[in-house]
């Protein structure tokens, strides 16, 4: 059953306990002492963790909001640098769990600021790609450095330049796709709103 995909994680555990009672051995013996004294160990030990986890403070919902966006800002921060090669499903499958994880009593800023940084984060992949095609990747790189380094008024700042480097091509050049420039351009305008507007997240962290 435990290879079985339904409730594999439940038959393992299964497993564990039902070979740890039966005591499998080449060599059969019938100690009825030790079967018990072995049973009632495990048993004890299983109820001692369960009733450690109703001991244990739950989280506050302002304490777990105020940790999911920092590690969102932490992890998108760790993105602008360059560091993690994420896709965007990567990028998008880890904050879409967050987003949902987000509990009831979370601000409506705080879940535009995760968002915000779920939209920021798709489009710094997305730049880093269409950048890479025309050739000057590596153009970008300041504005995402000061981004990473919680800059958003200075990433604004010269990604507007570089927008405006990108509209100054000529359009029938061969060298450069015209629909490769006008989706840069698209993704840069997409991170500067987001920076502009929730620009205290950005630069510091949430606004709890």
């Amino acid at each position: 059953m435990m290879a079985q995909p339904w409730r594999a994680t439940m038959f393992t555990f299964m497993t564990a306990y039902f070979c740890a009672y039966i005591d499998a051995a080449n060599a059969m013996t019938y100690d009825t002492q030790q079967y018990y004294n072995s049973a009632l160990a495990i048993i004890a030990g299983s109820a001692a963790a369960a009733l450690s986890f109703s001991l244990l403070p739950t989280l506050s919902p302002e304490f777990r909001t105020r940790r999911l966006l920092a590690l969102t800002l932490r992890d998108l921060r760790r993105l602008a640098a360059g560091r993690p090669a994420w896709t965007i499903d990567d990028w998008q499958g880890r904050n879409f769990g967050r987003l949902s994880a987000l509990p009831e009593a979370a601000a409506p800023l705080q879940r535009a600021d995760l968002l915000a940084a779920l939209a920021v984060g798709a489009e710094i992949i997305r730049l880093r790609r269409l950048g890479a095609s025309l050739g000057i990747g590596l153009v970008f790189d300041p504005a995402l450095k000061a981004l990473a380094q919680g800059r958003s008024a200075a990433a604004t700042a010269q990604l507007s330049m570089m927008s405006v480097l990108l509209a100054s091509f000529p359009s029938g050049d061969a060298r450069w796709d015209a629909s490769l420039v006008l989706r840069a351009r698209g993704s840069i305008l997409a991170i500067t709103e987001g920076l502009s507007e929730h620009a205290p997240y950005f630069d510091g962290g949430d606004r709890a």
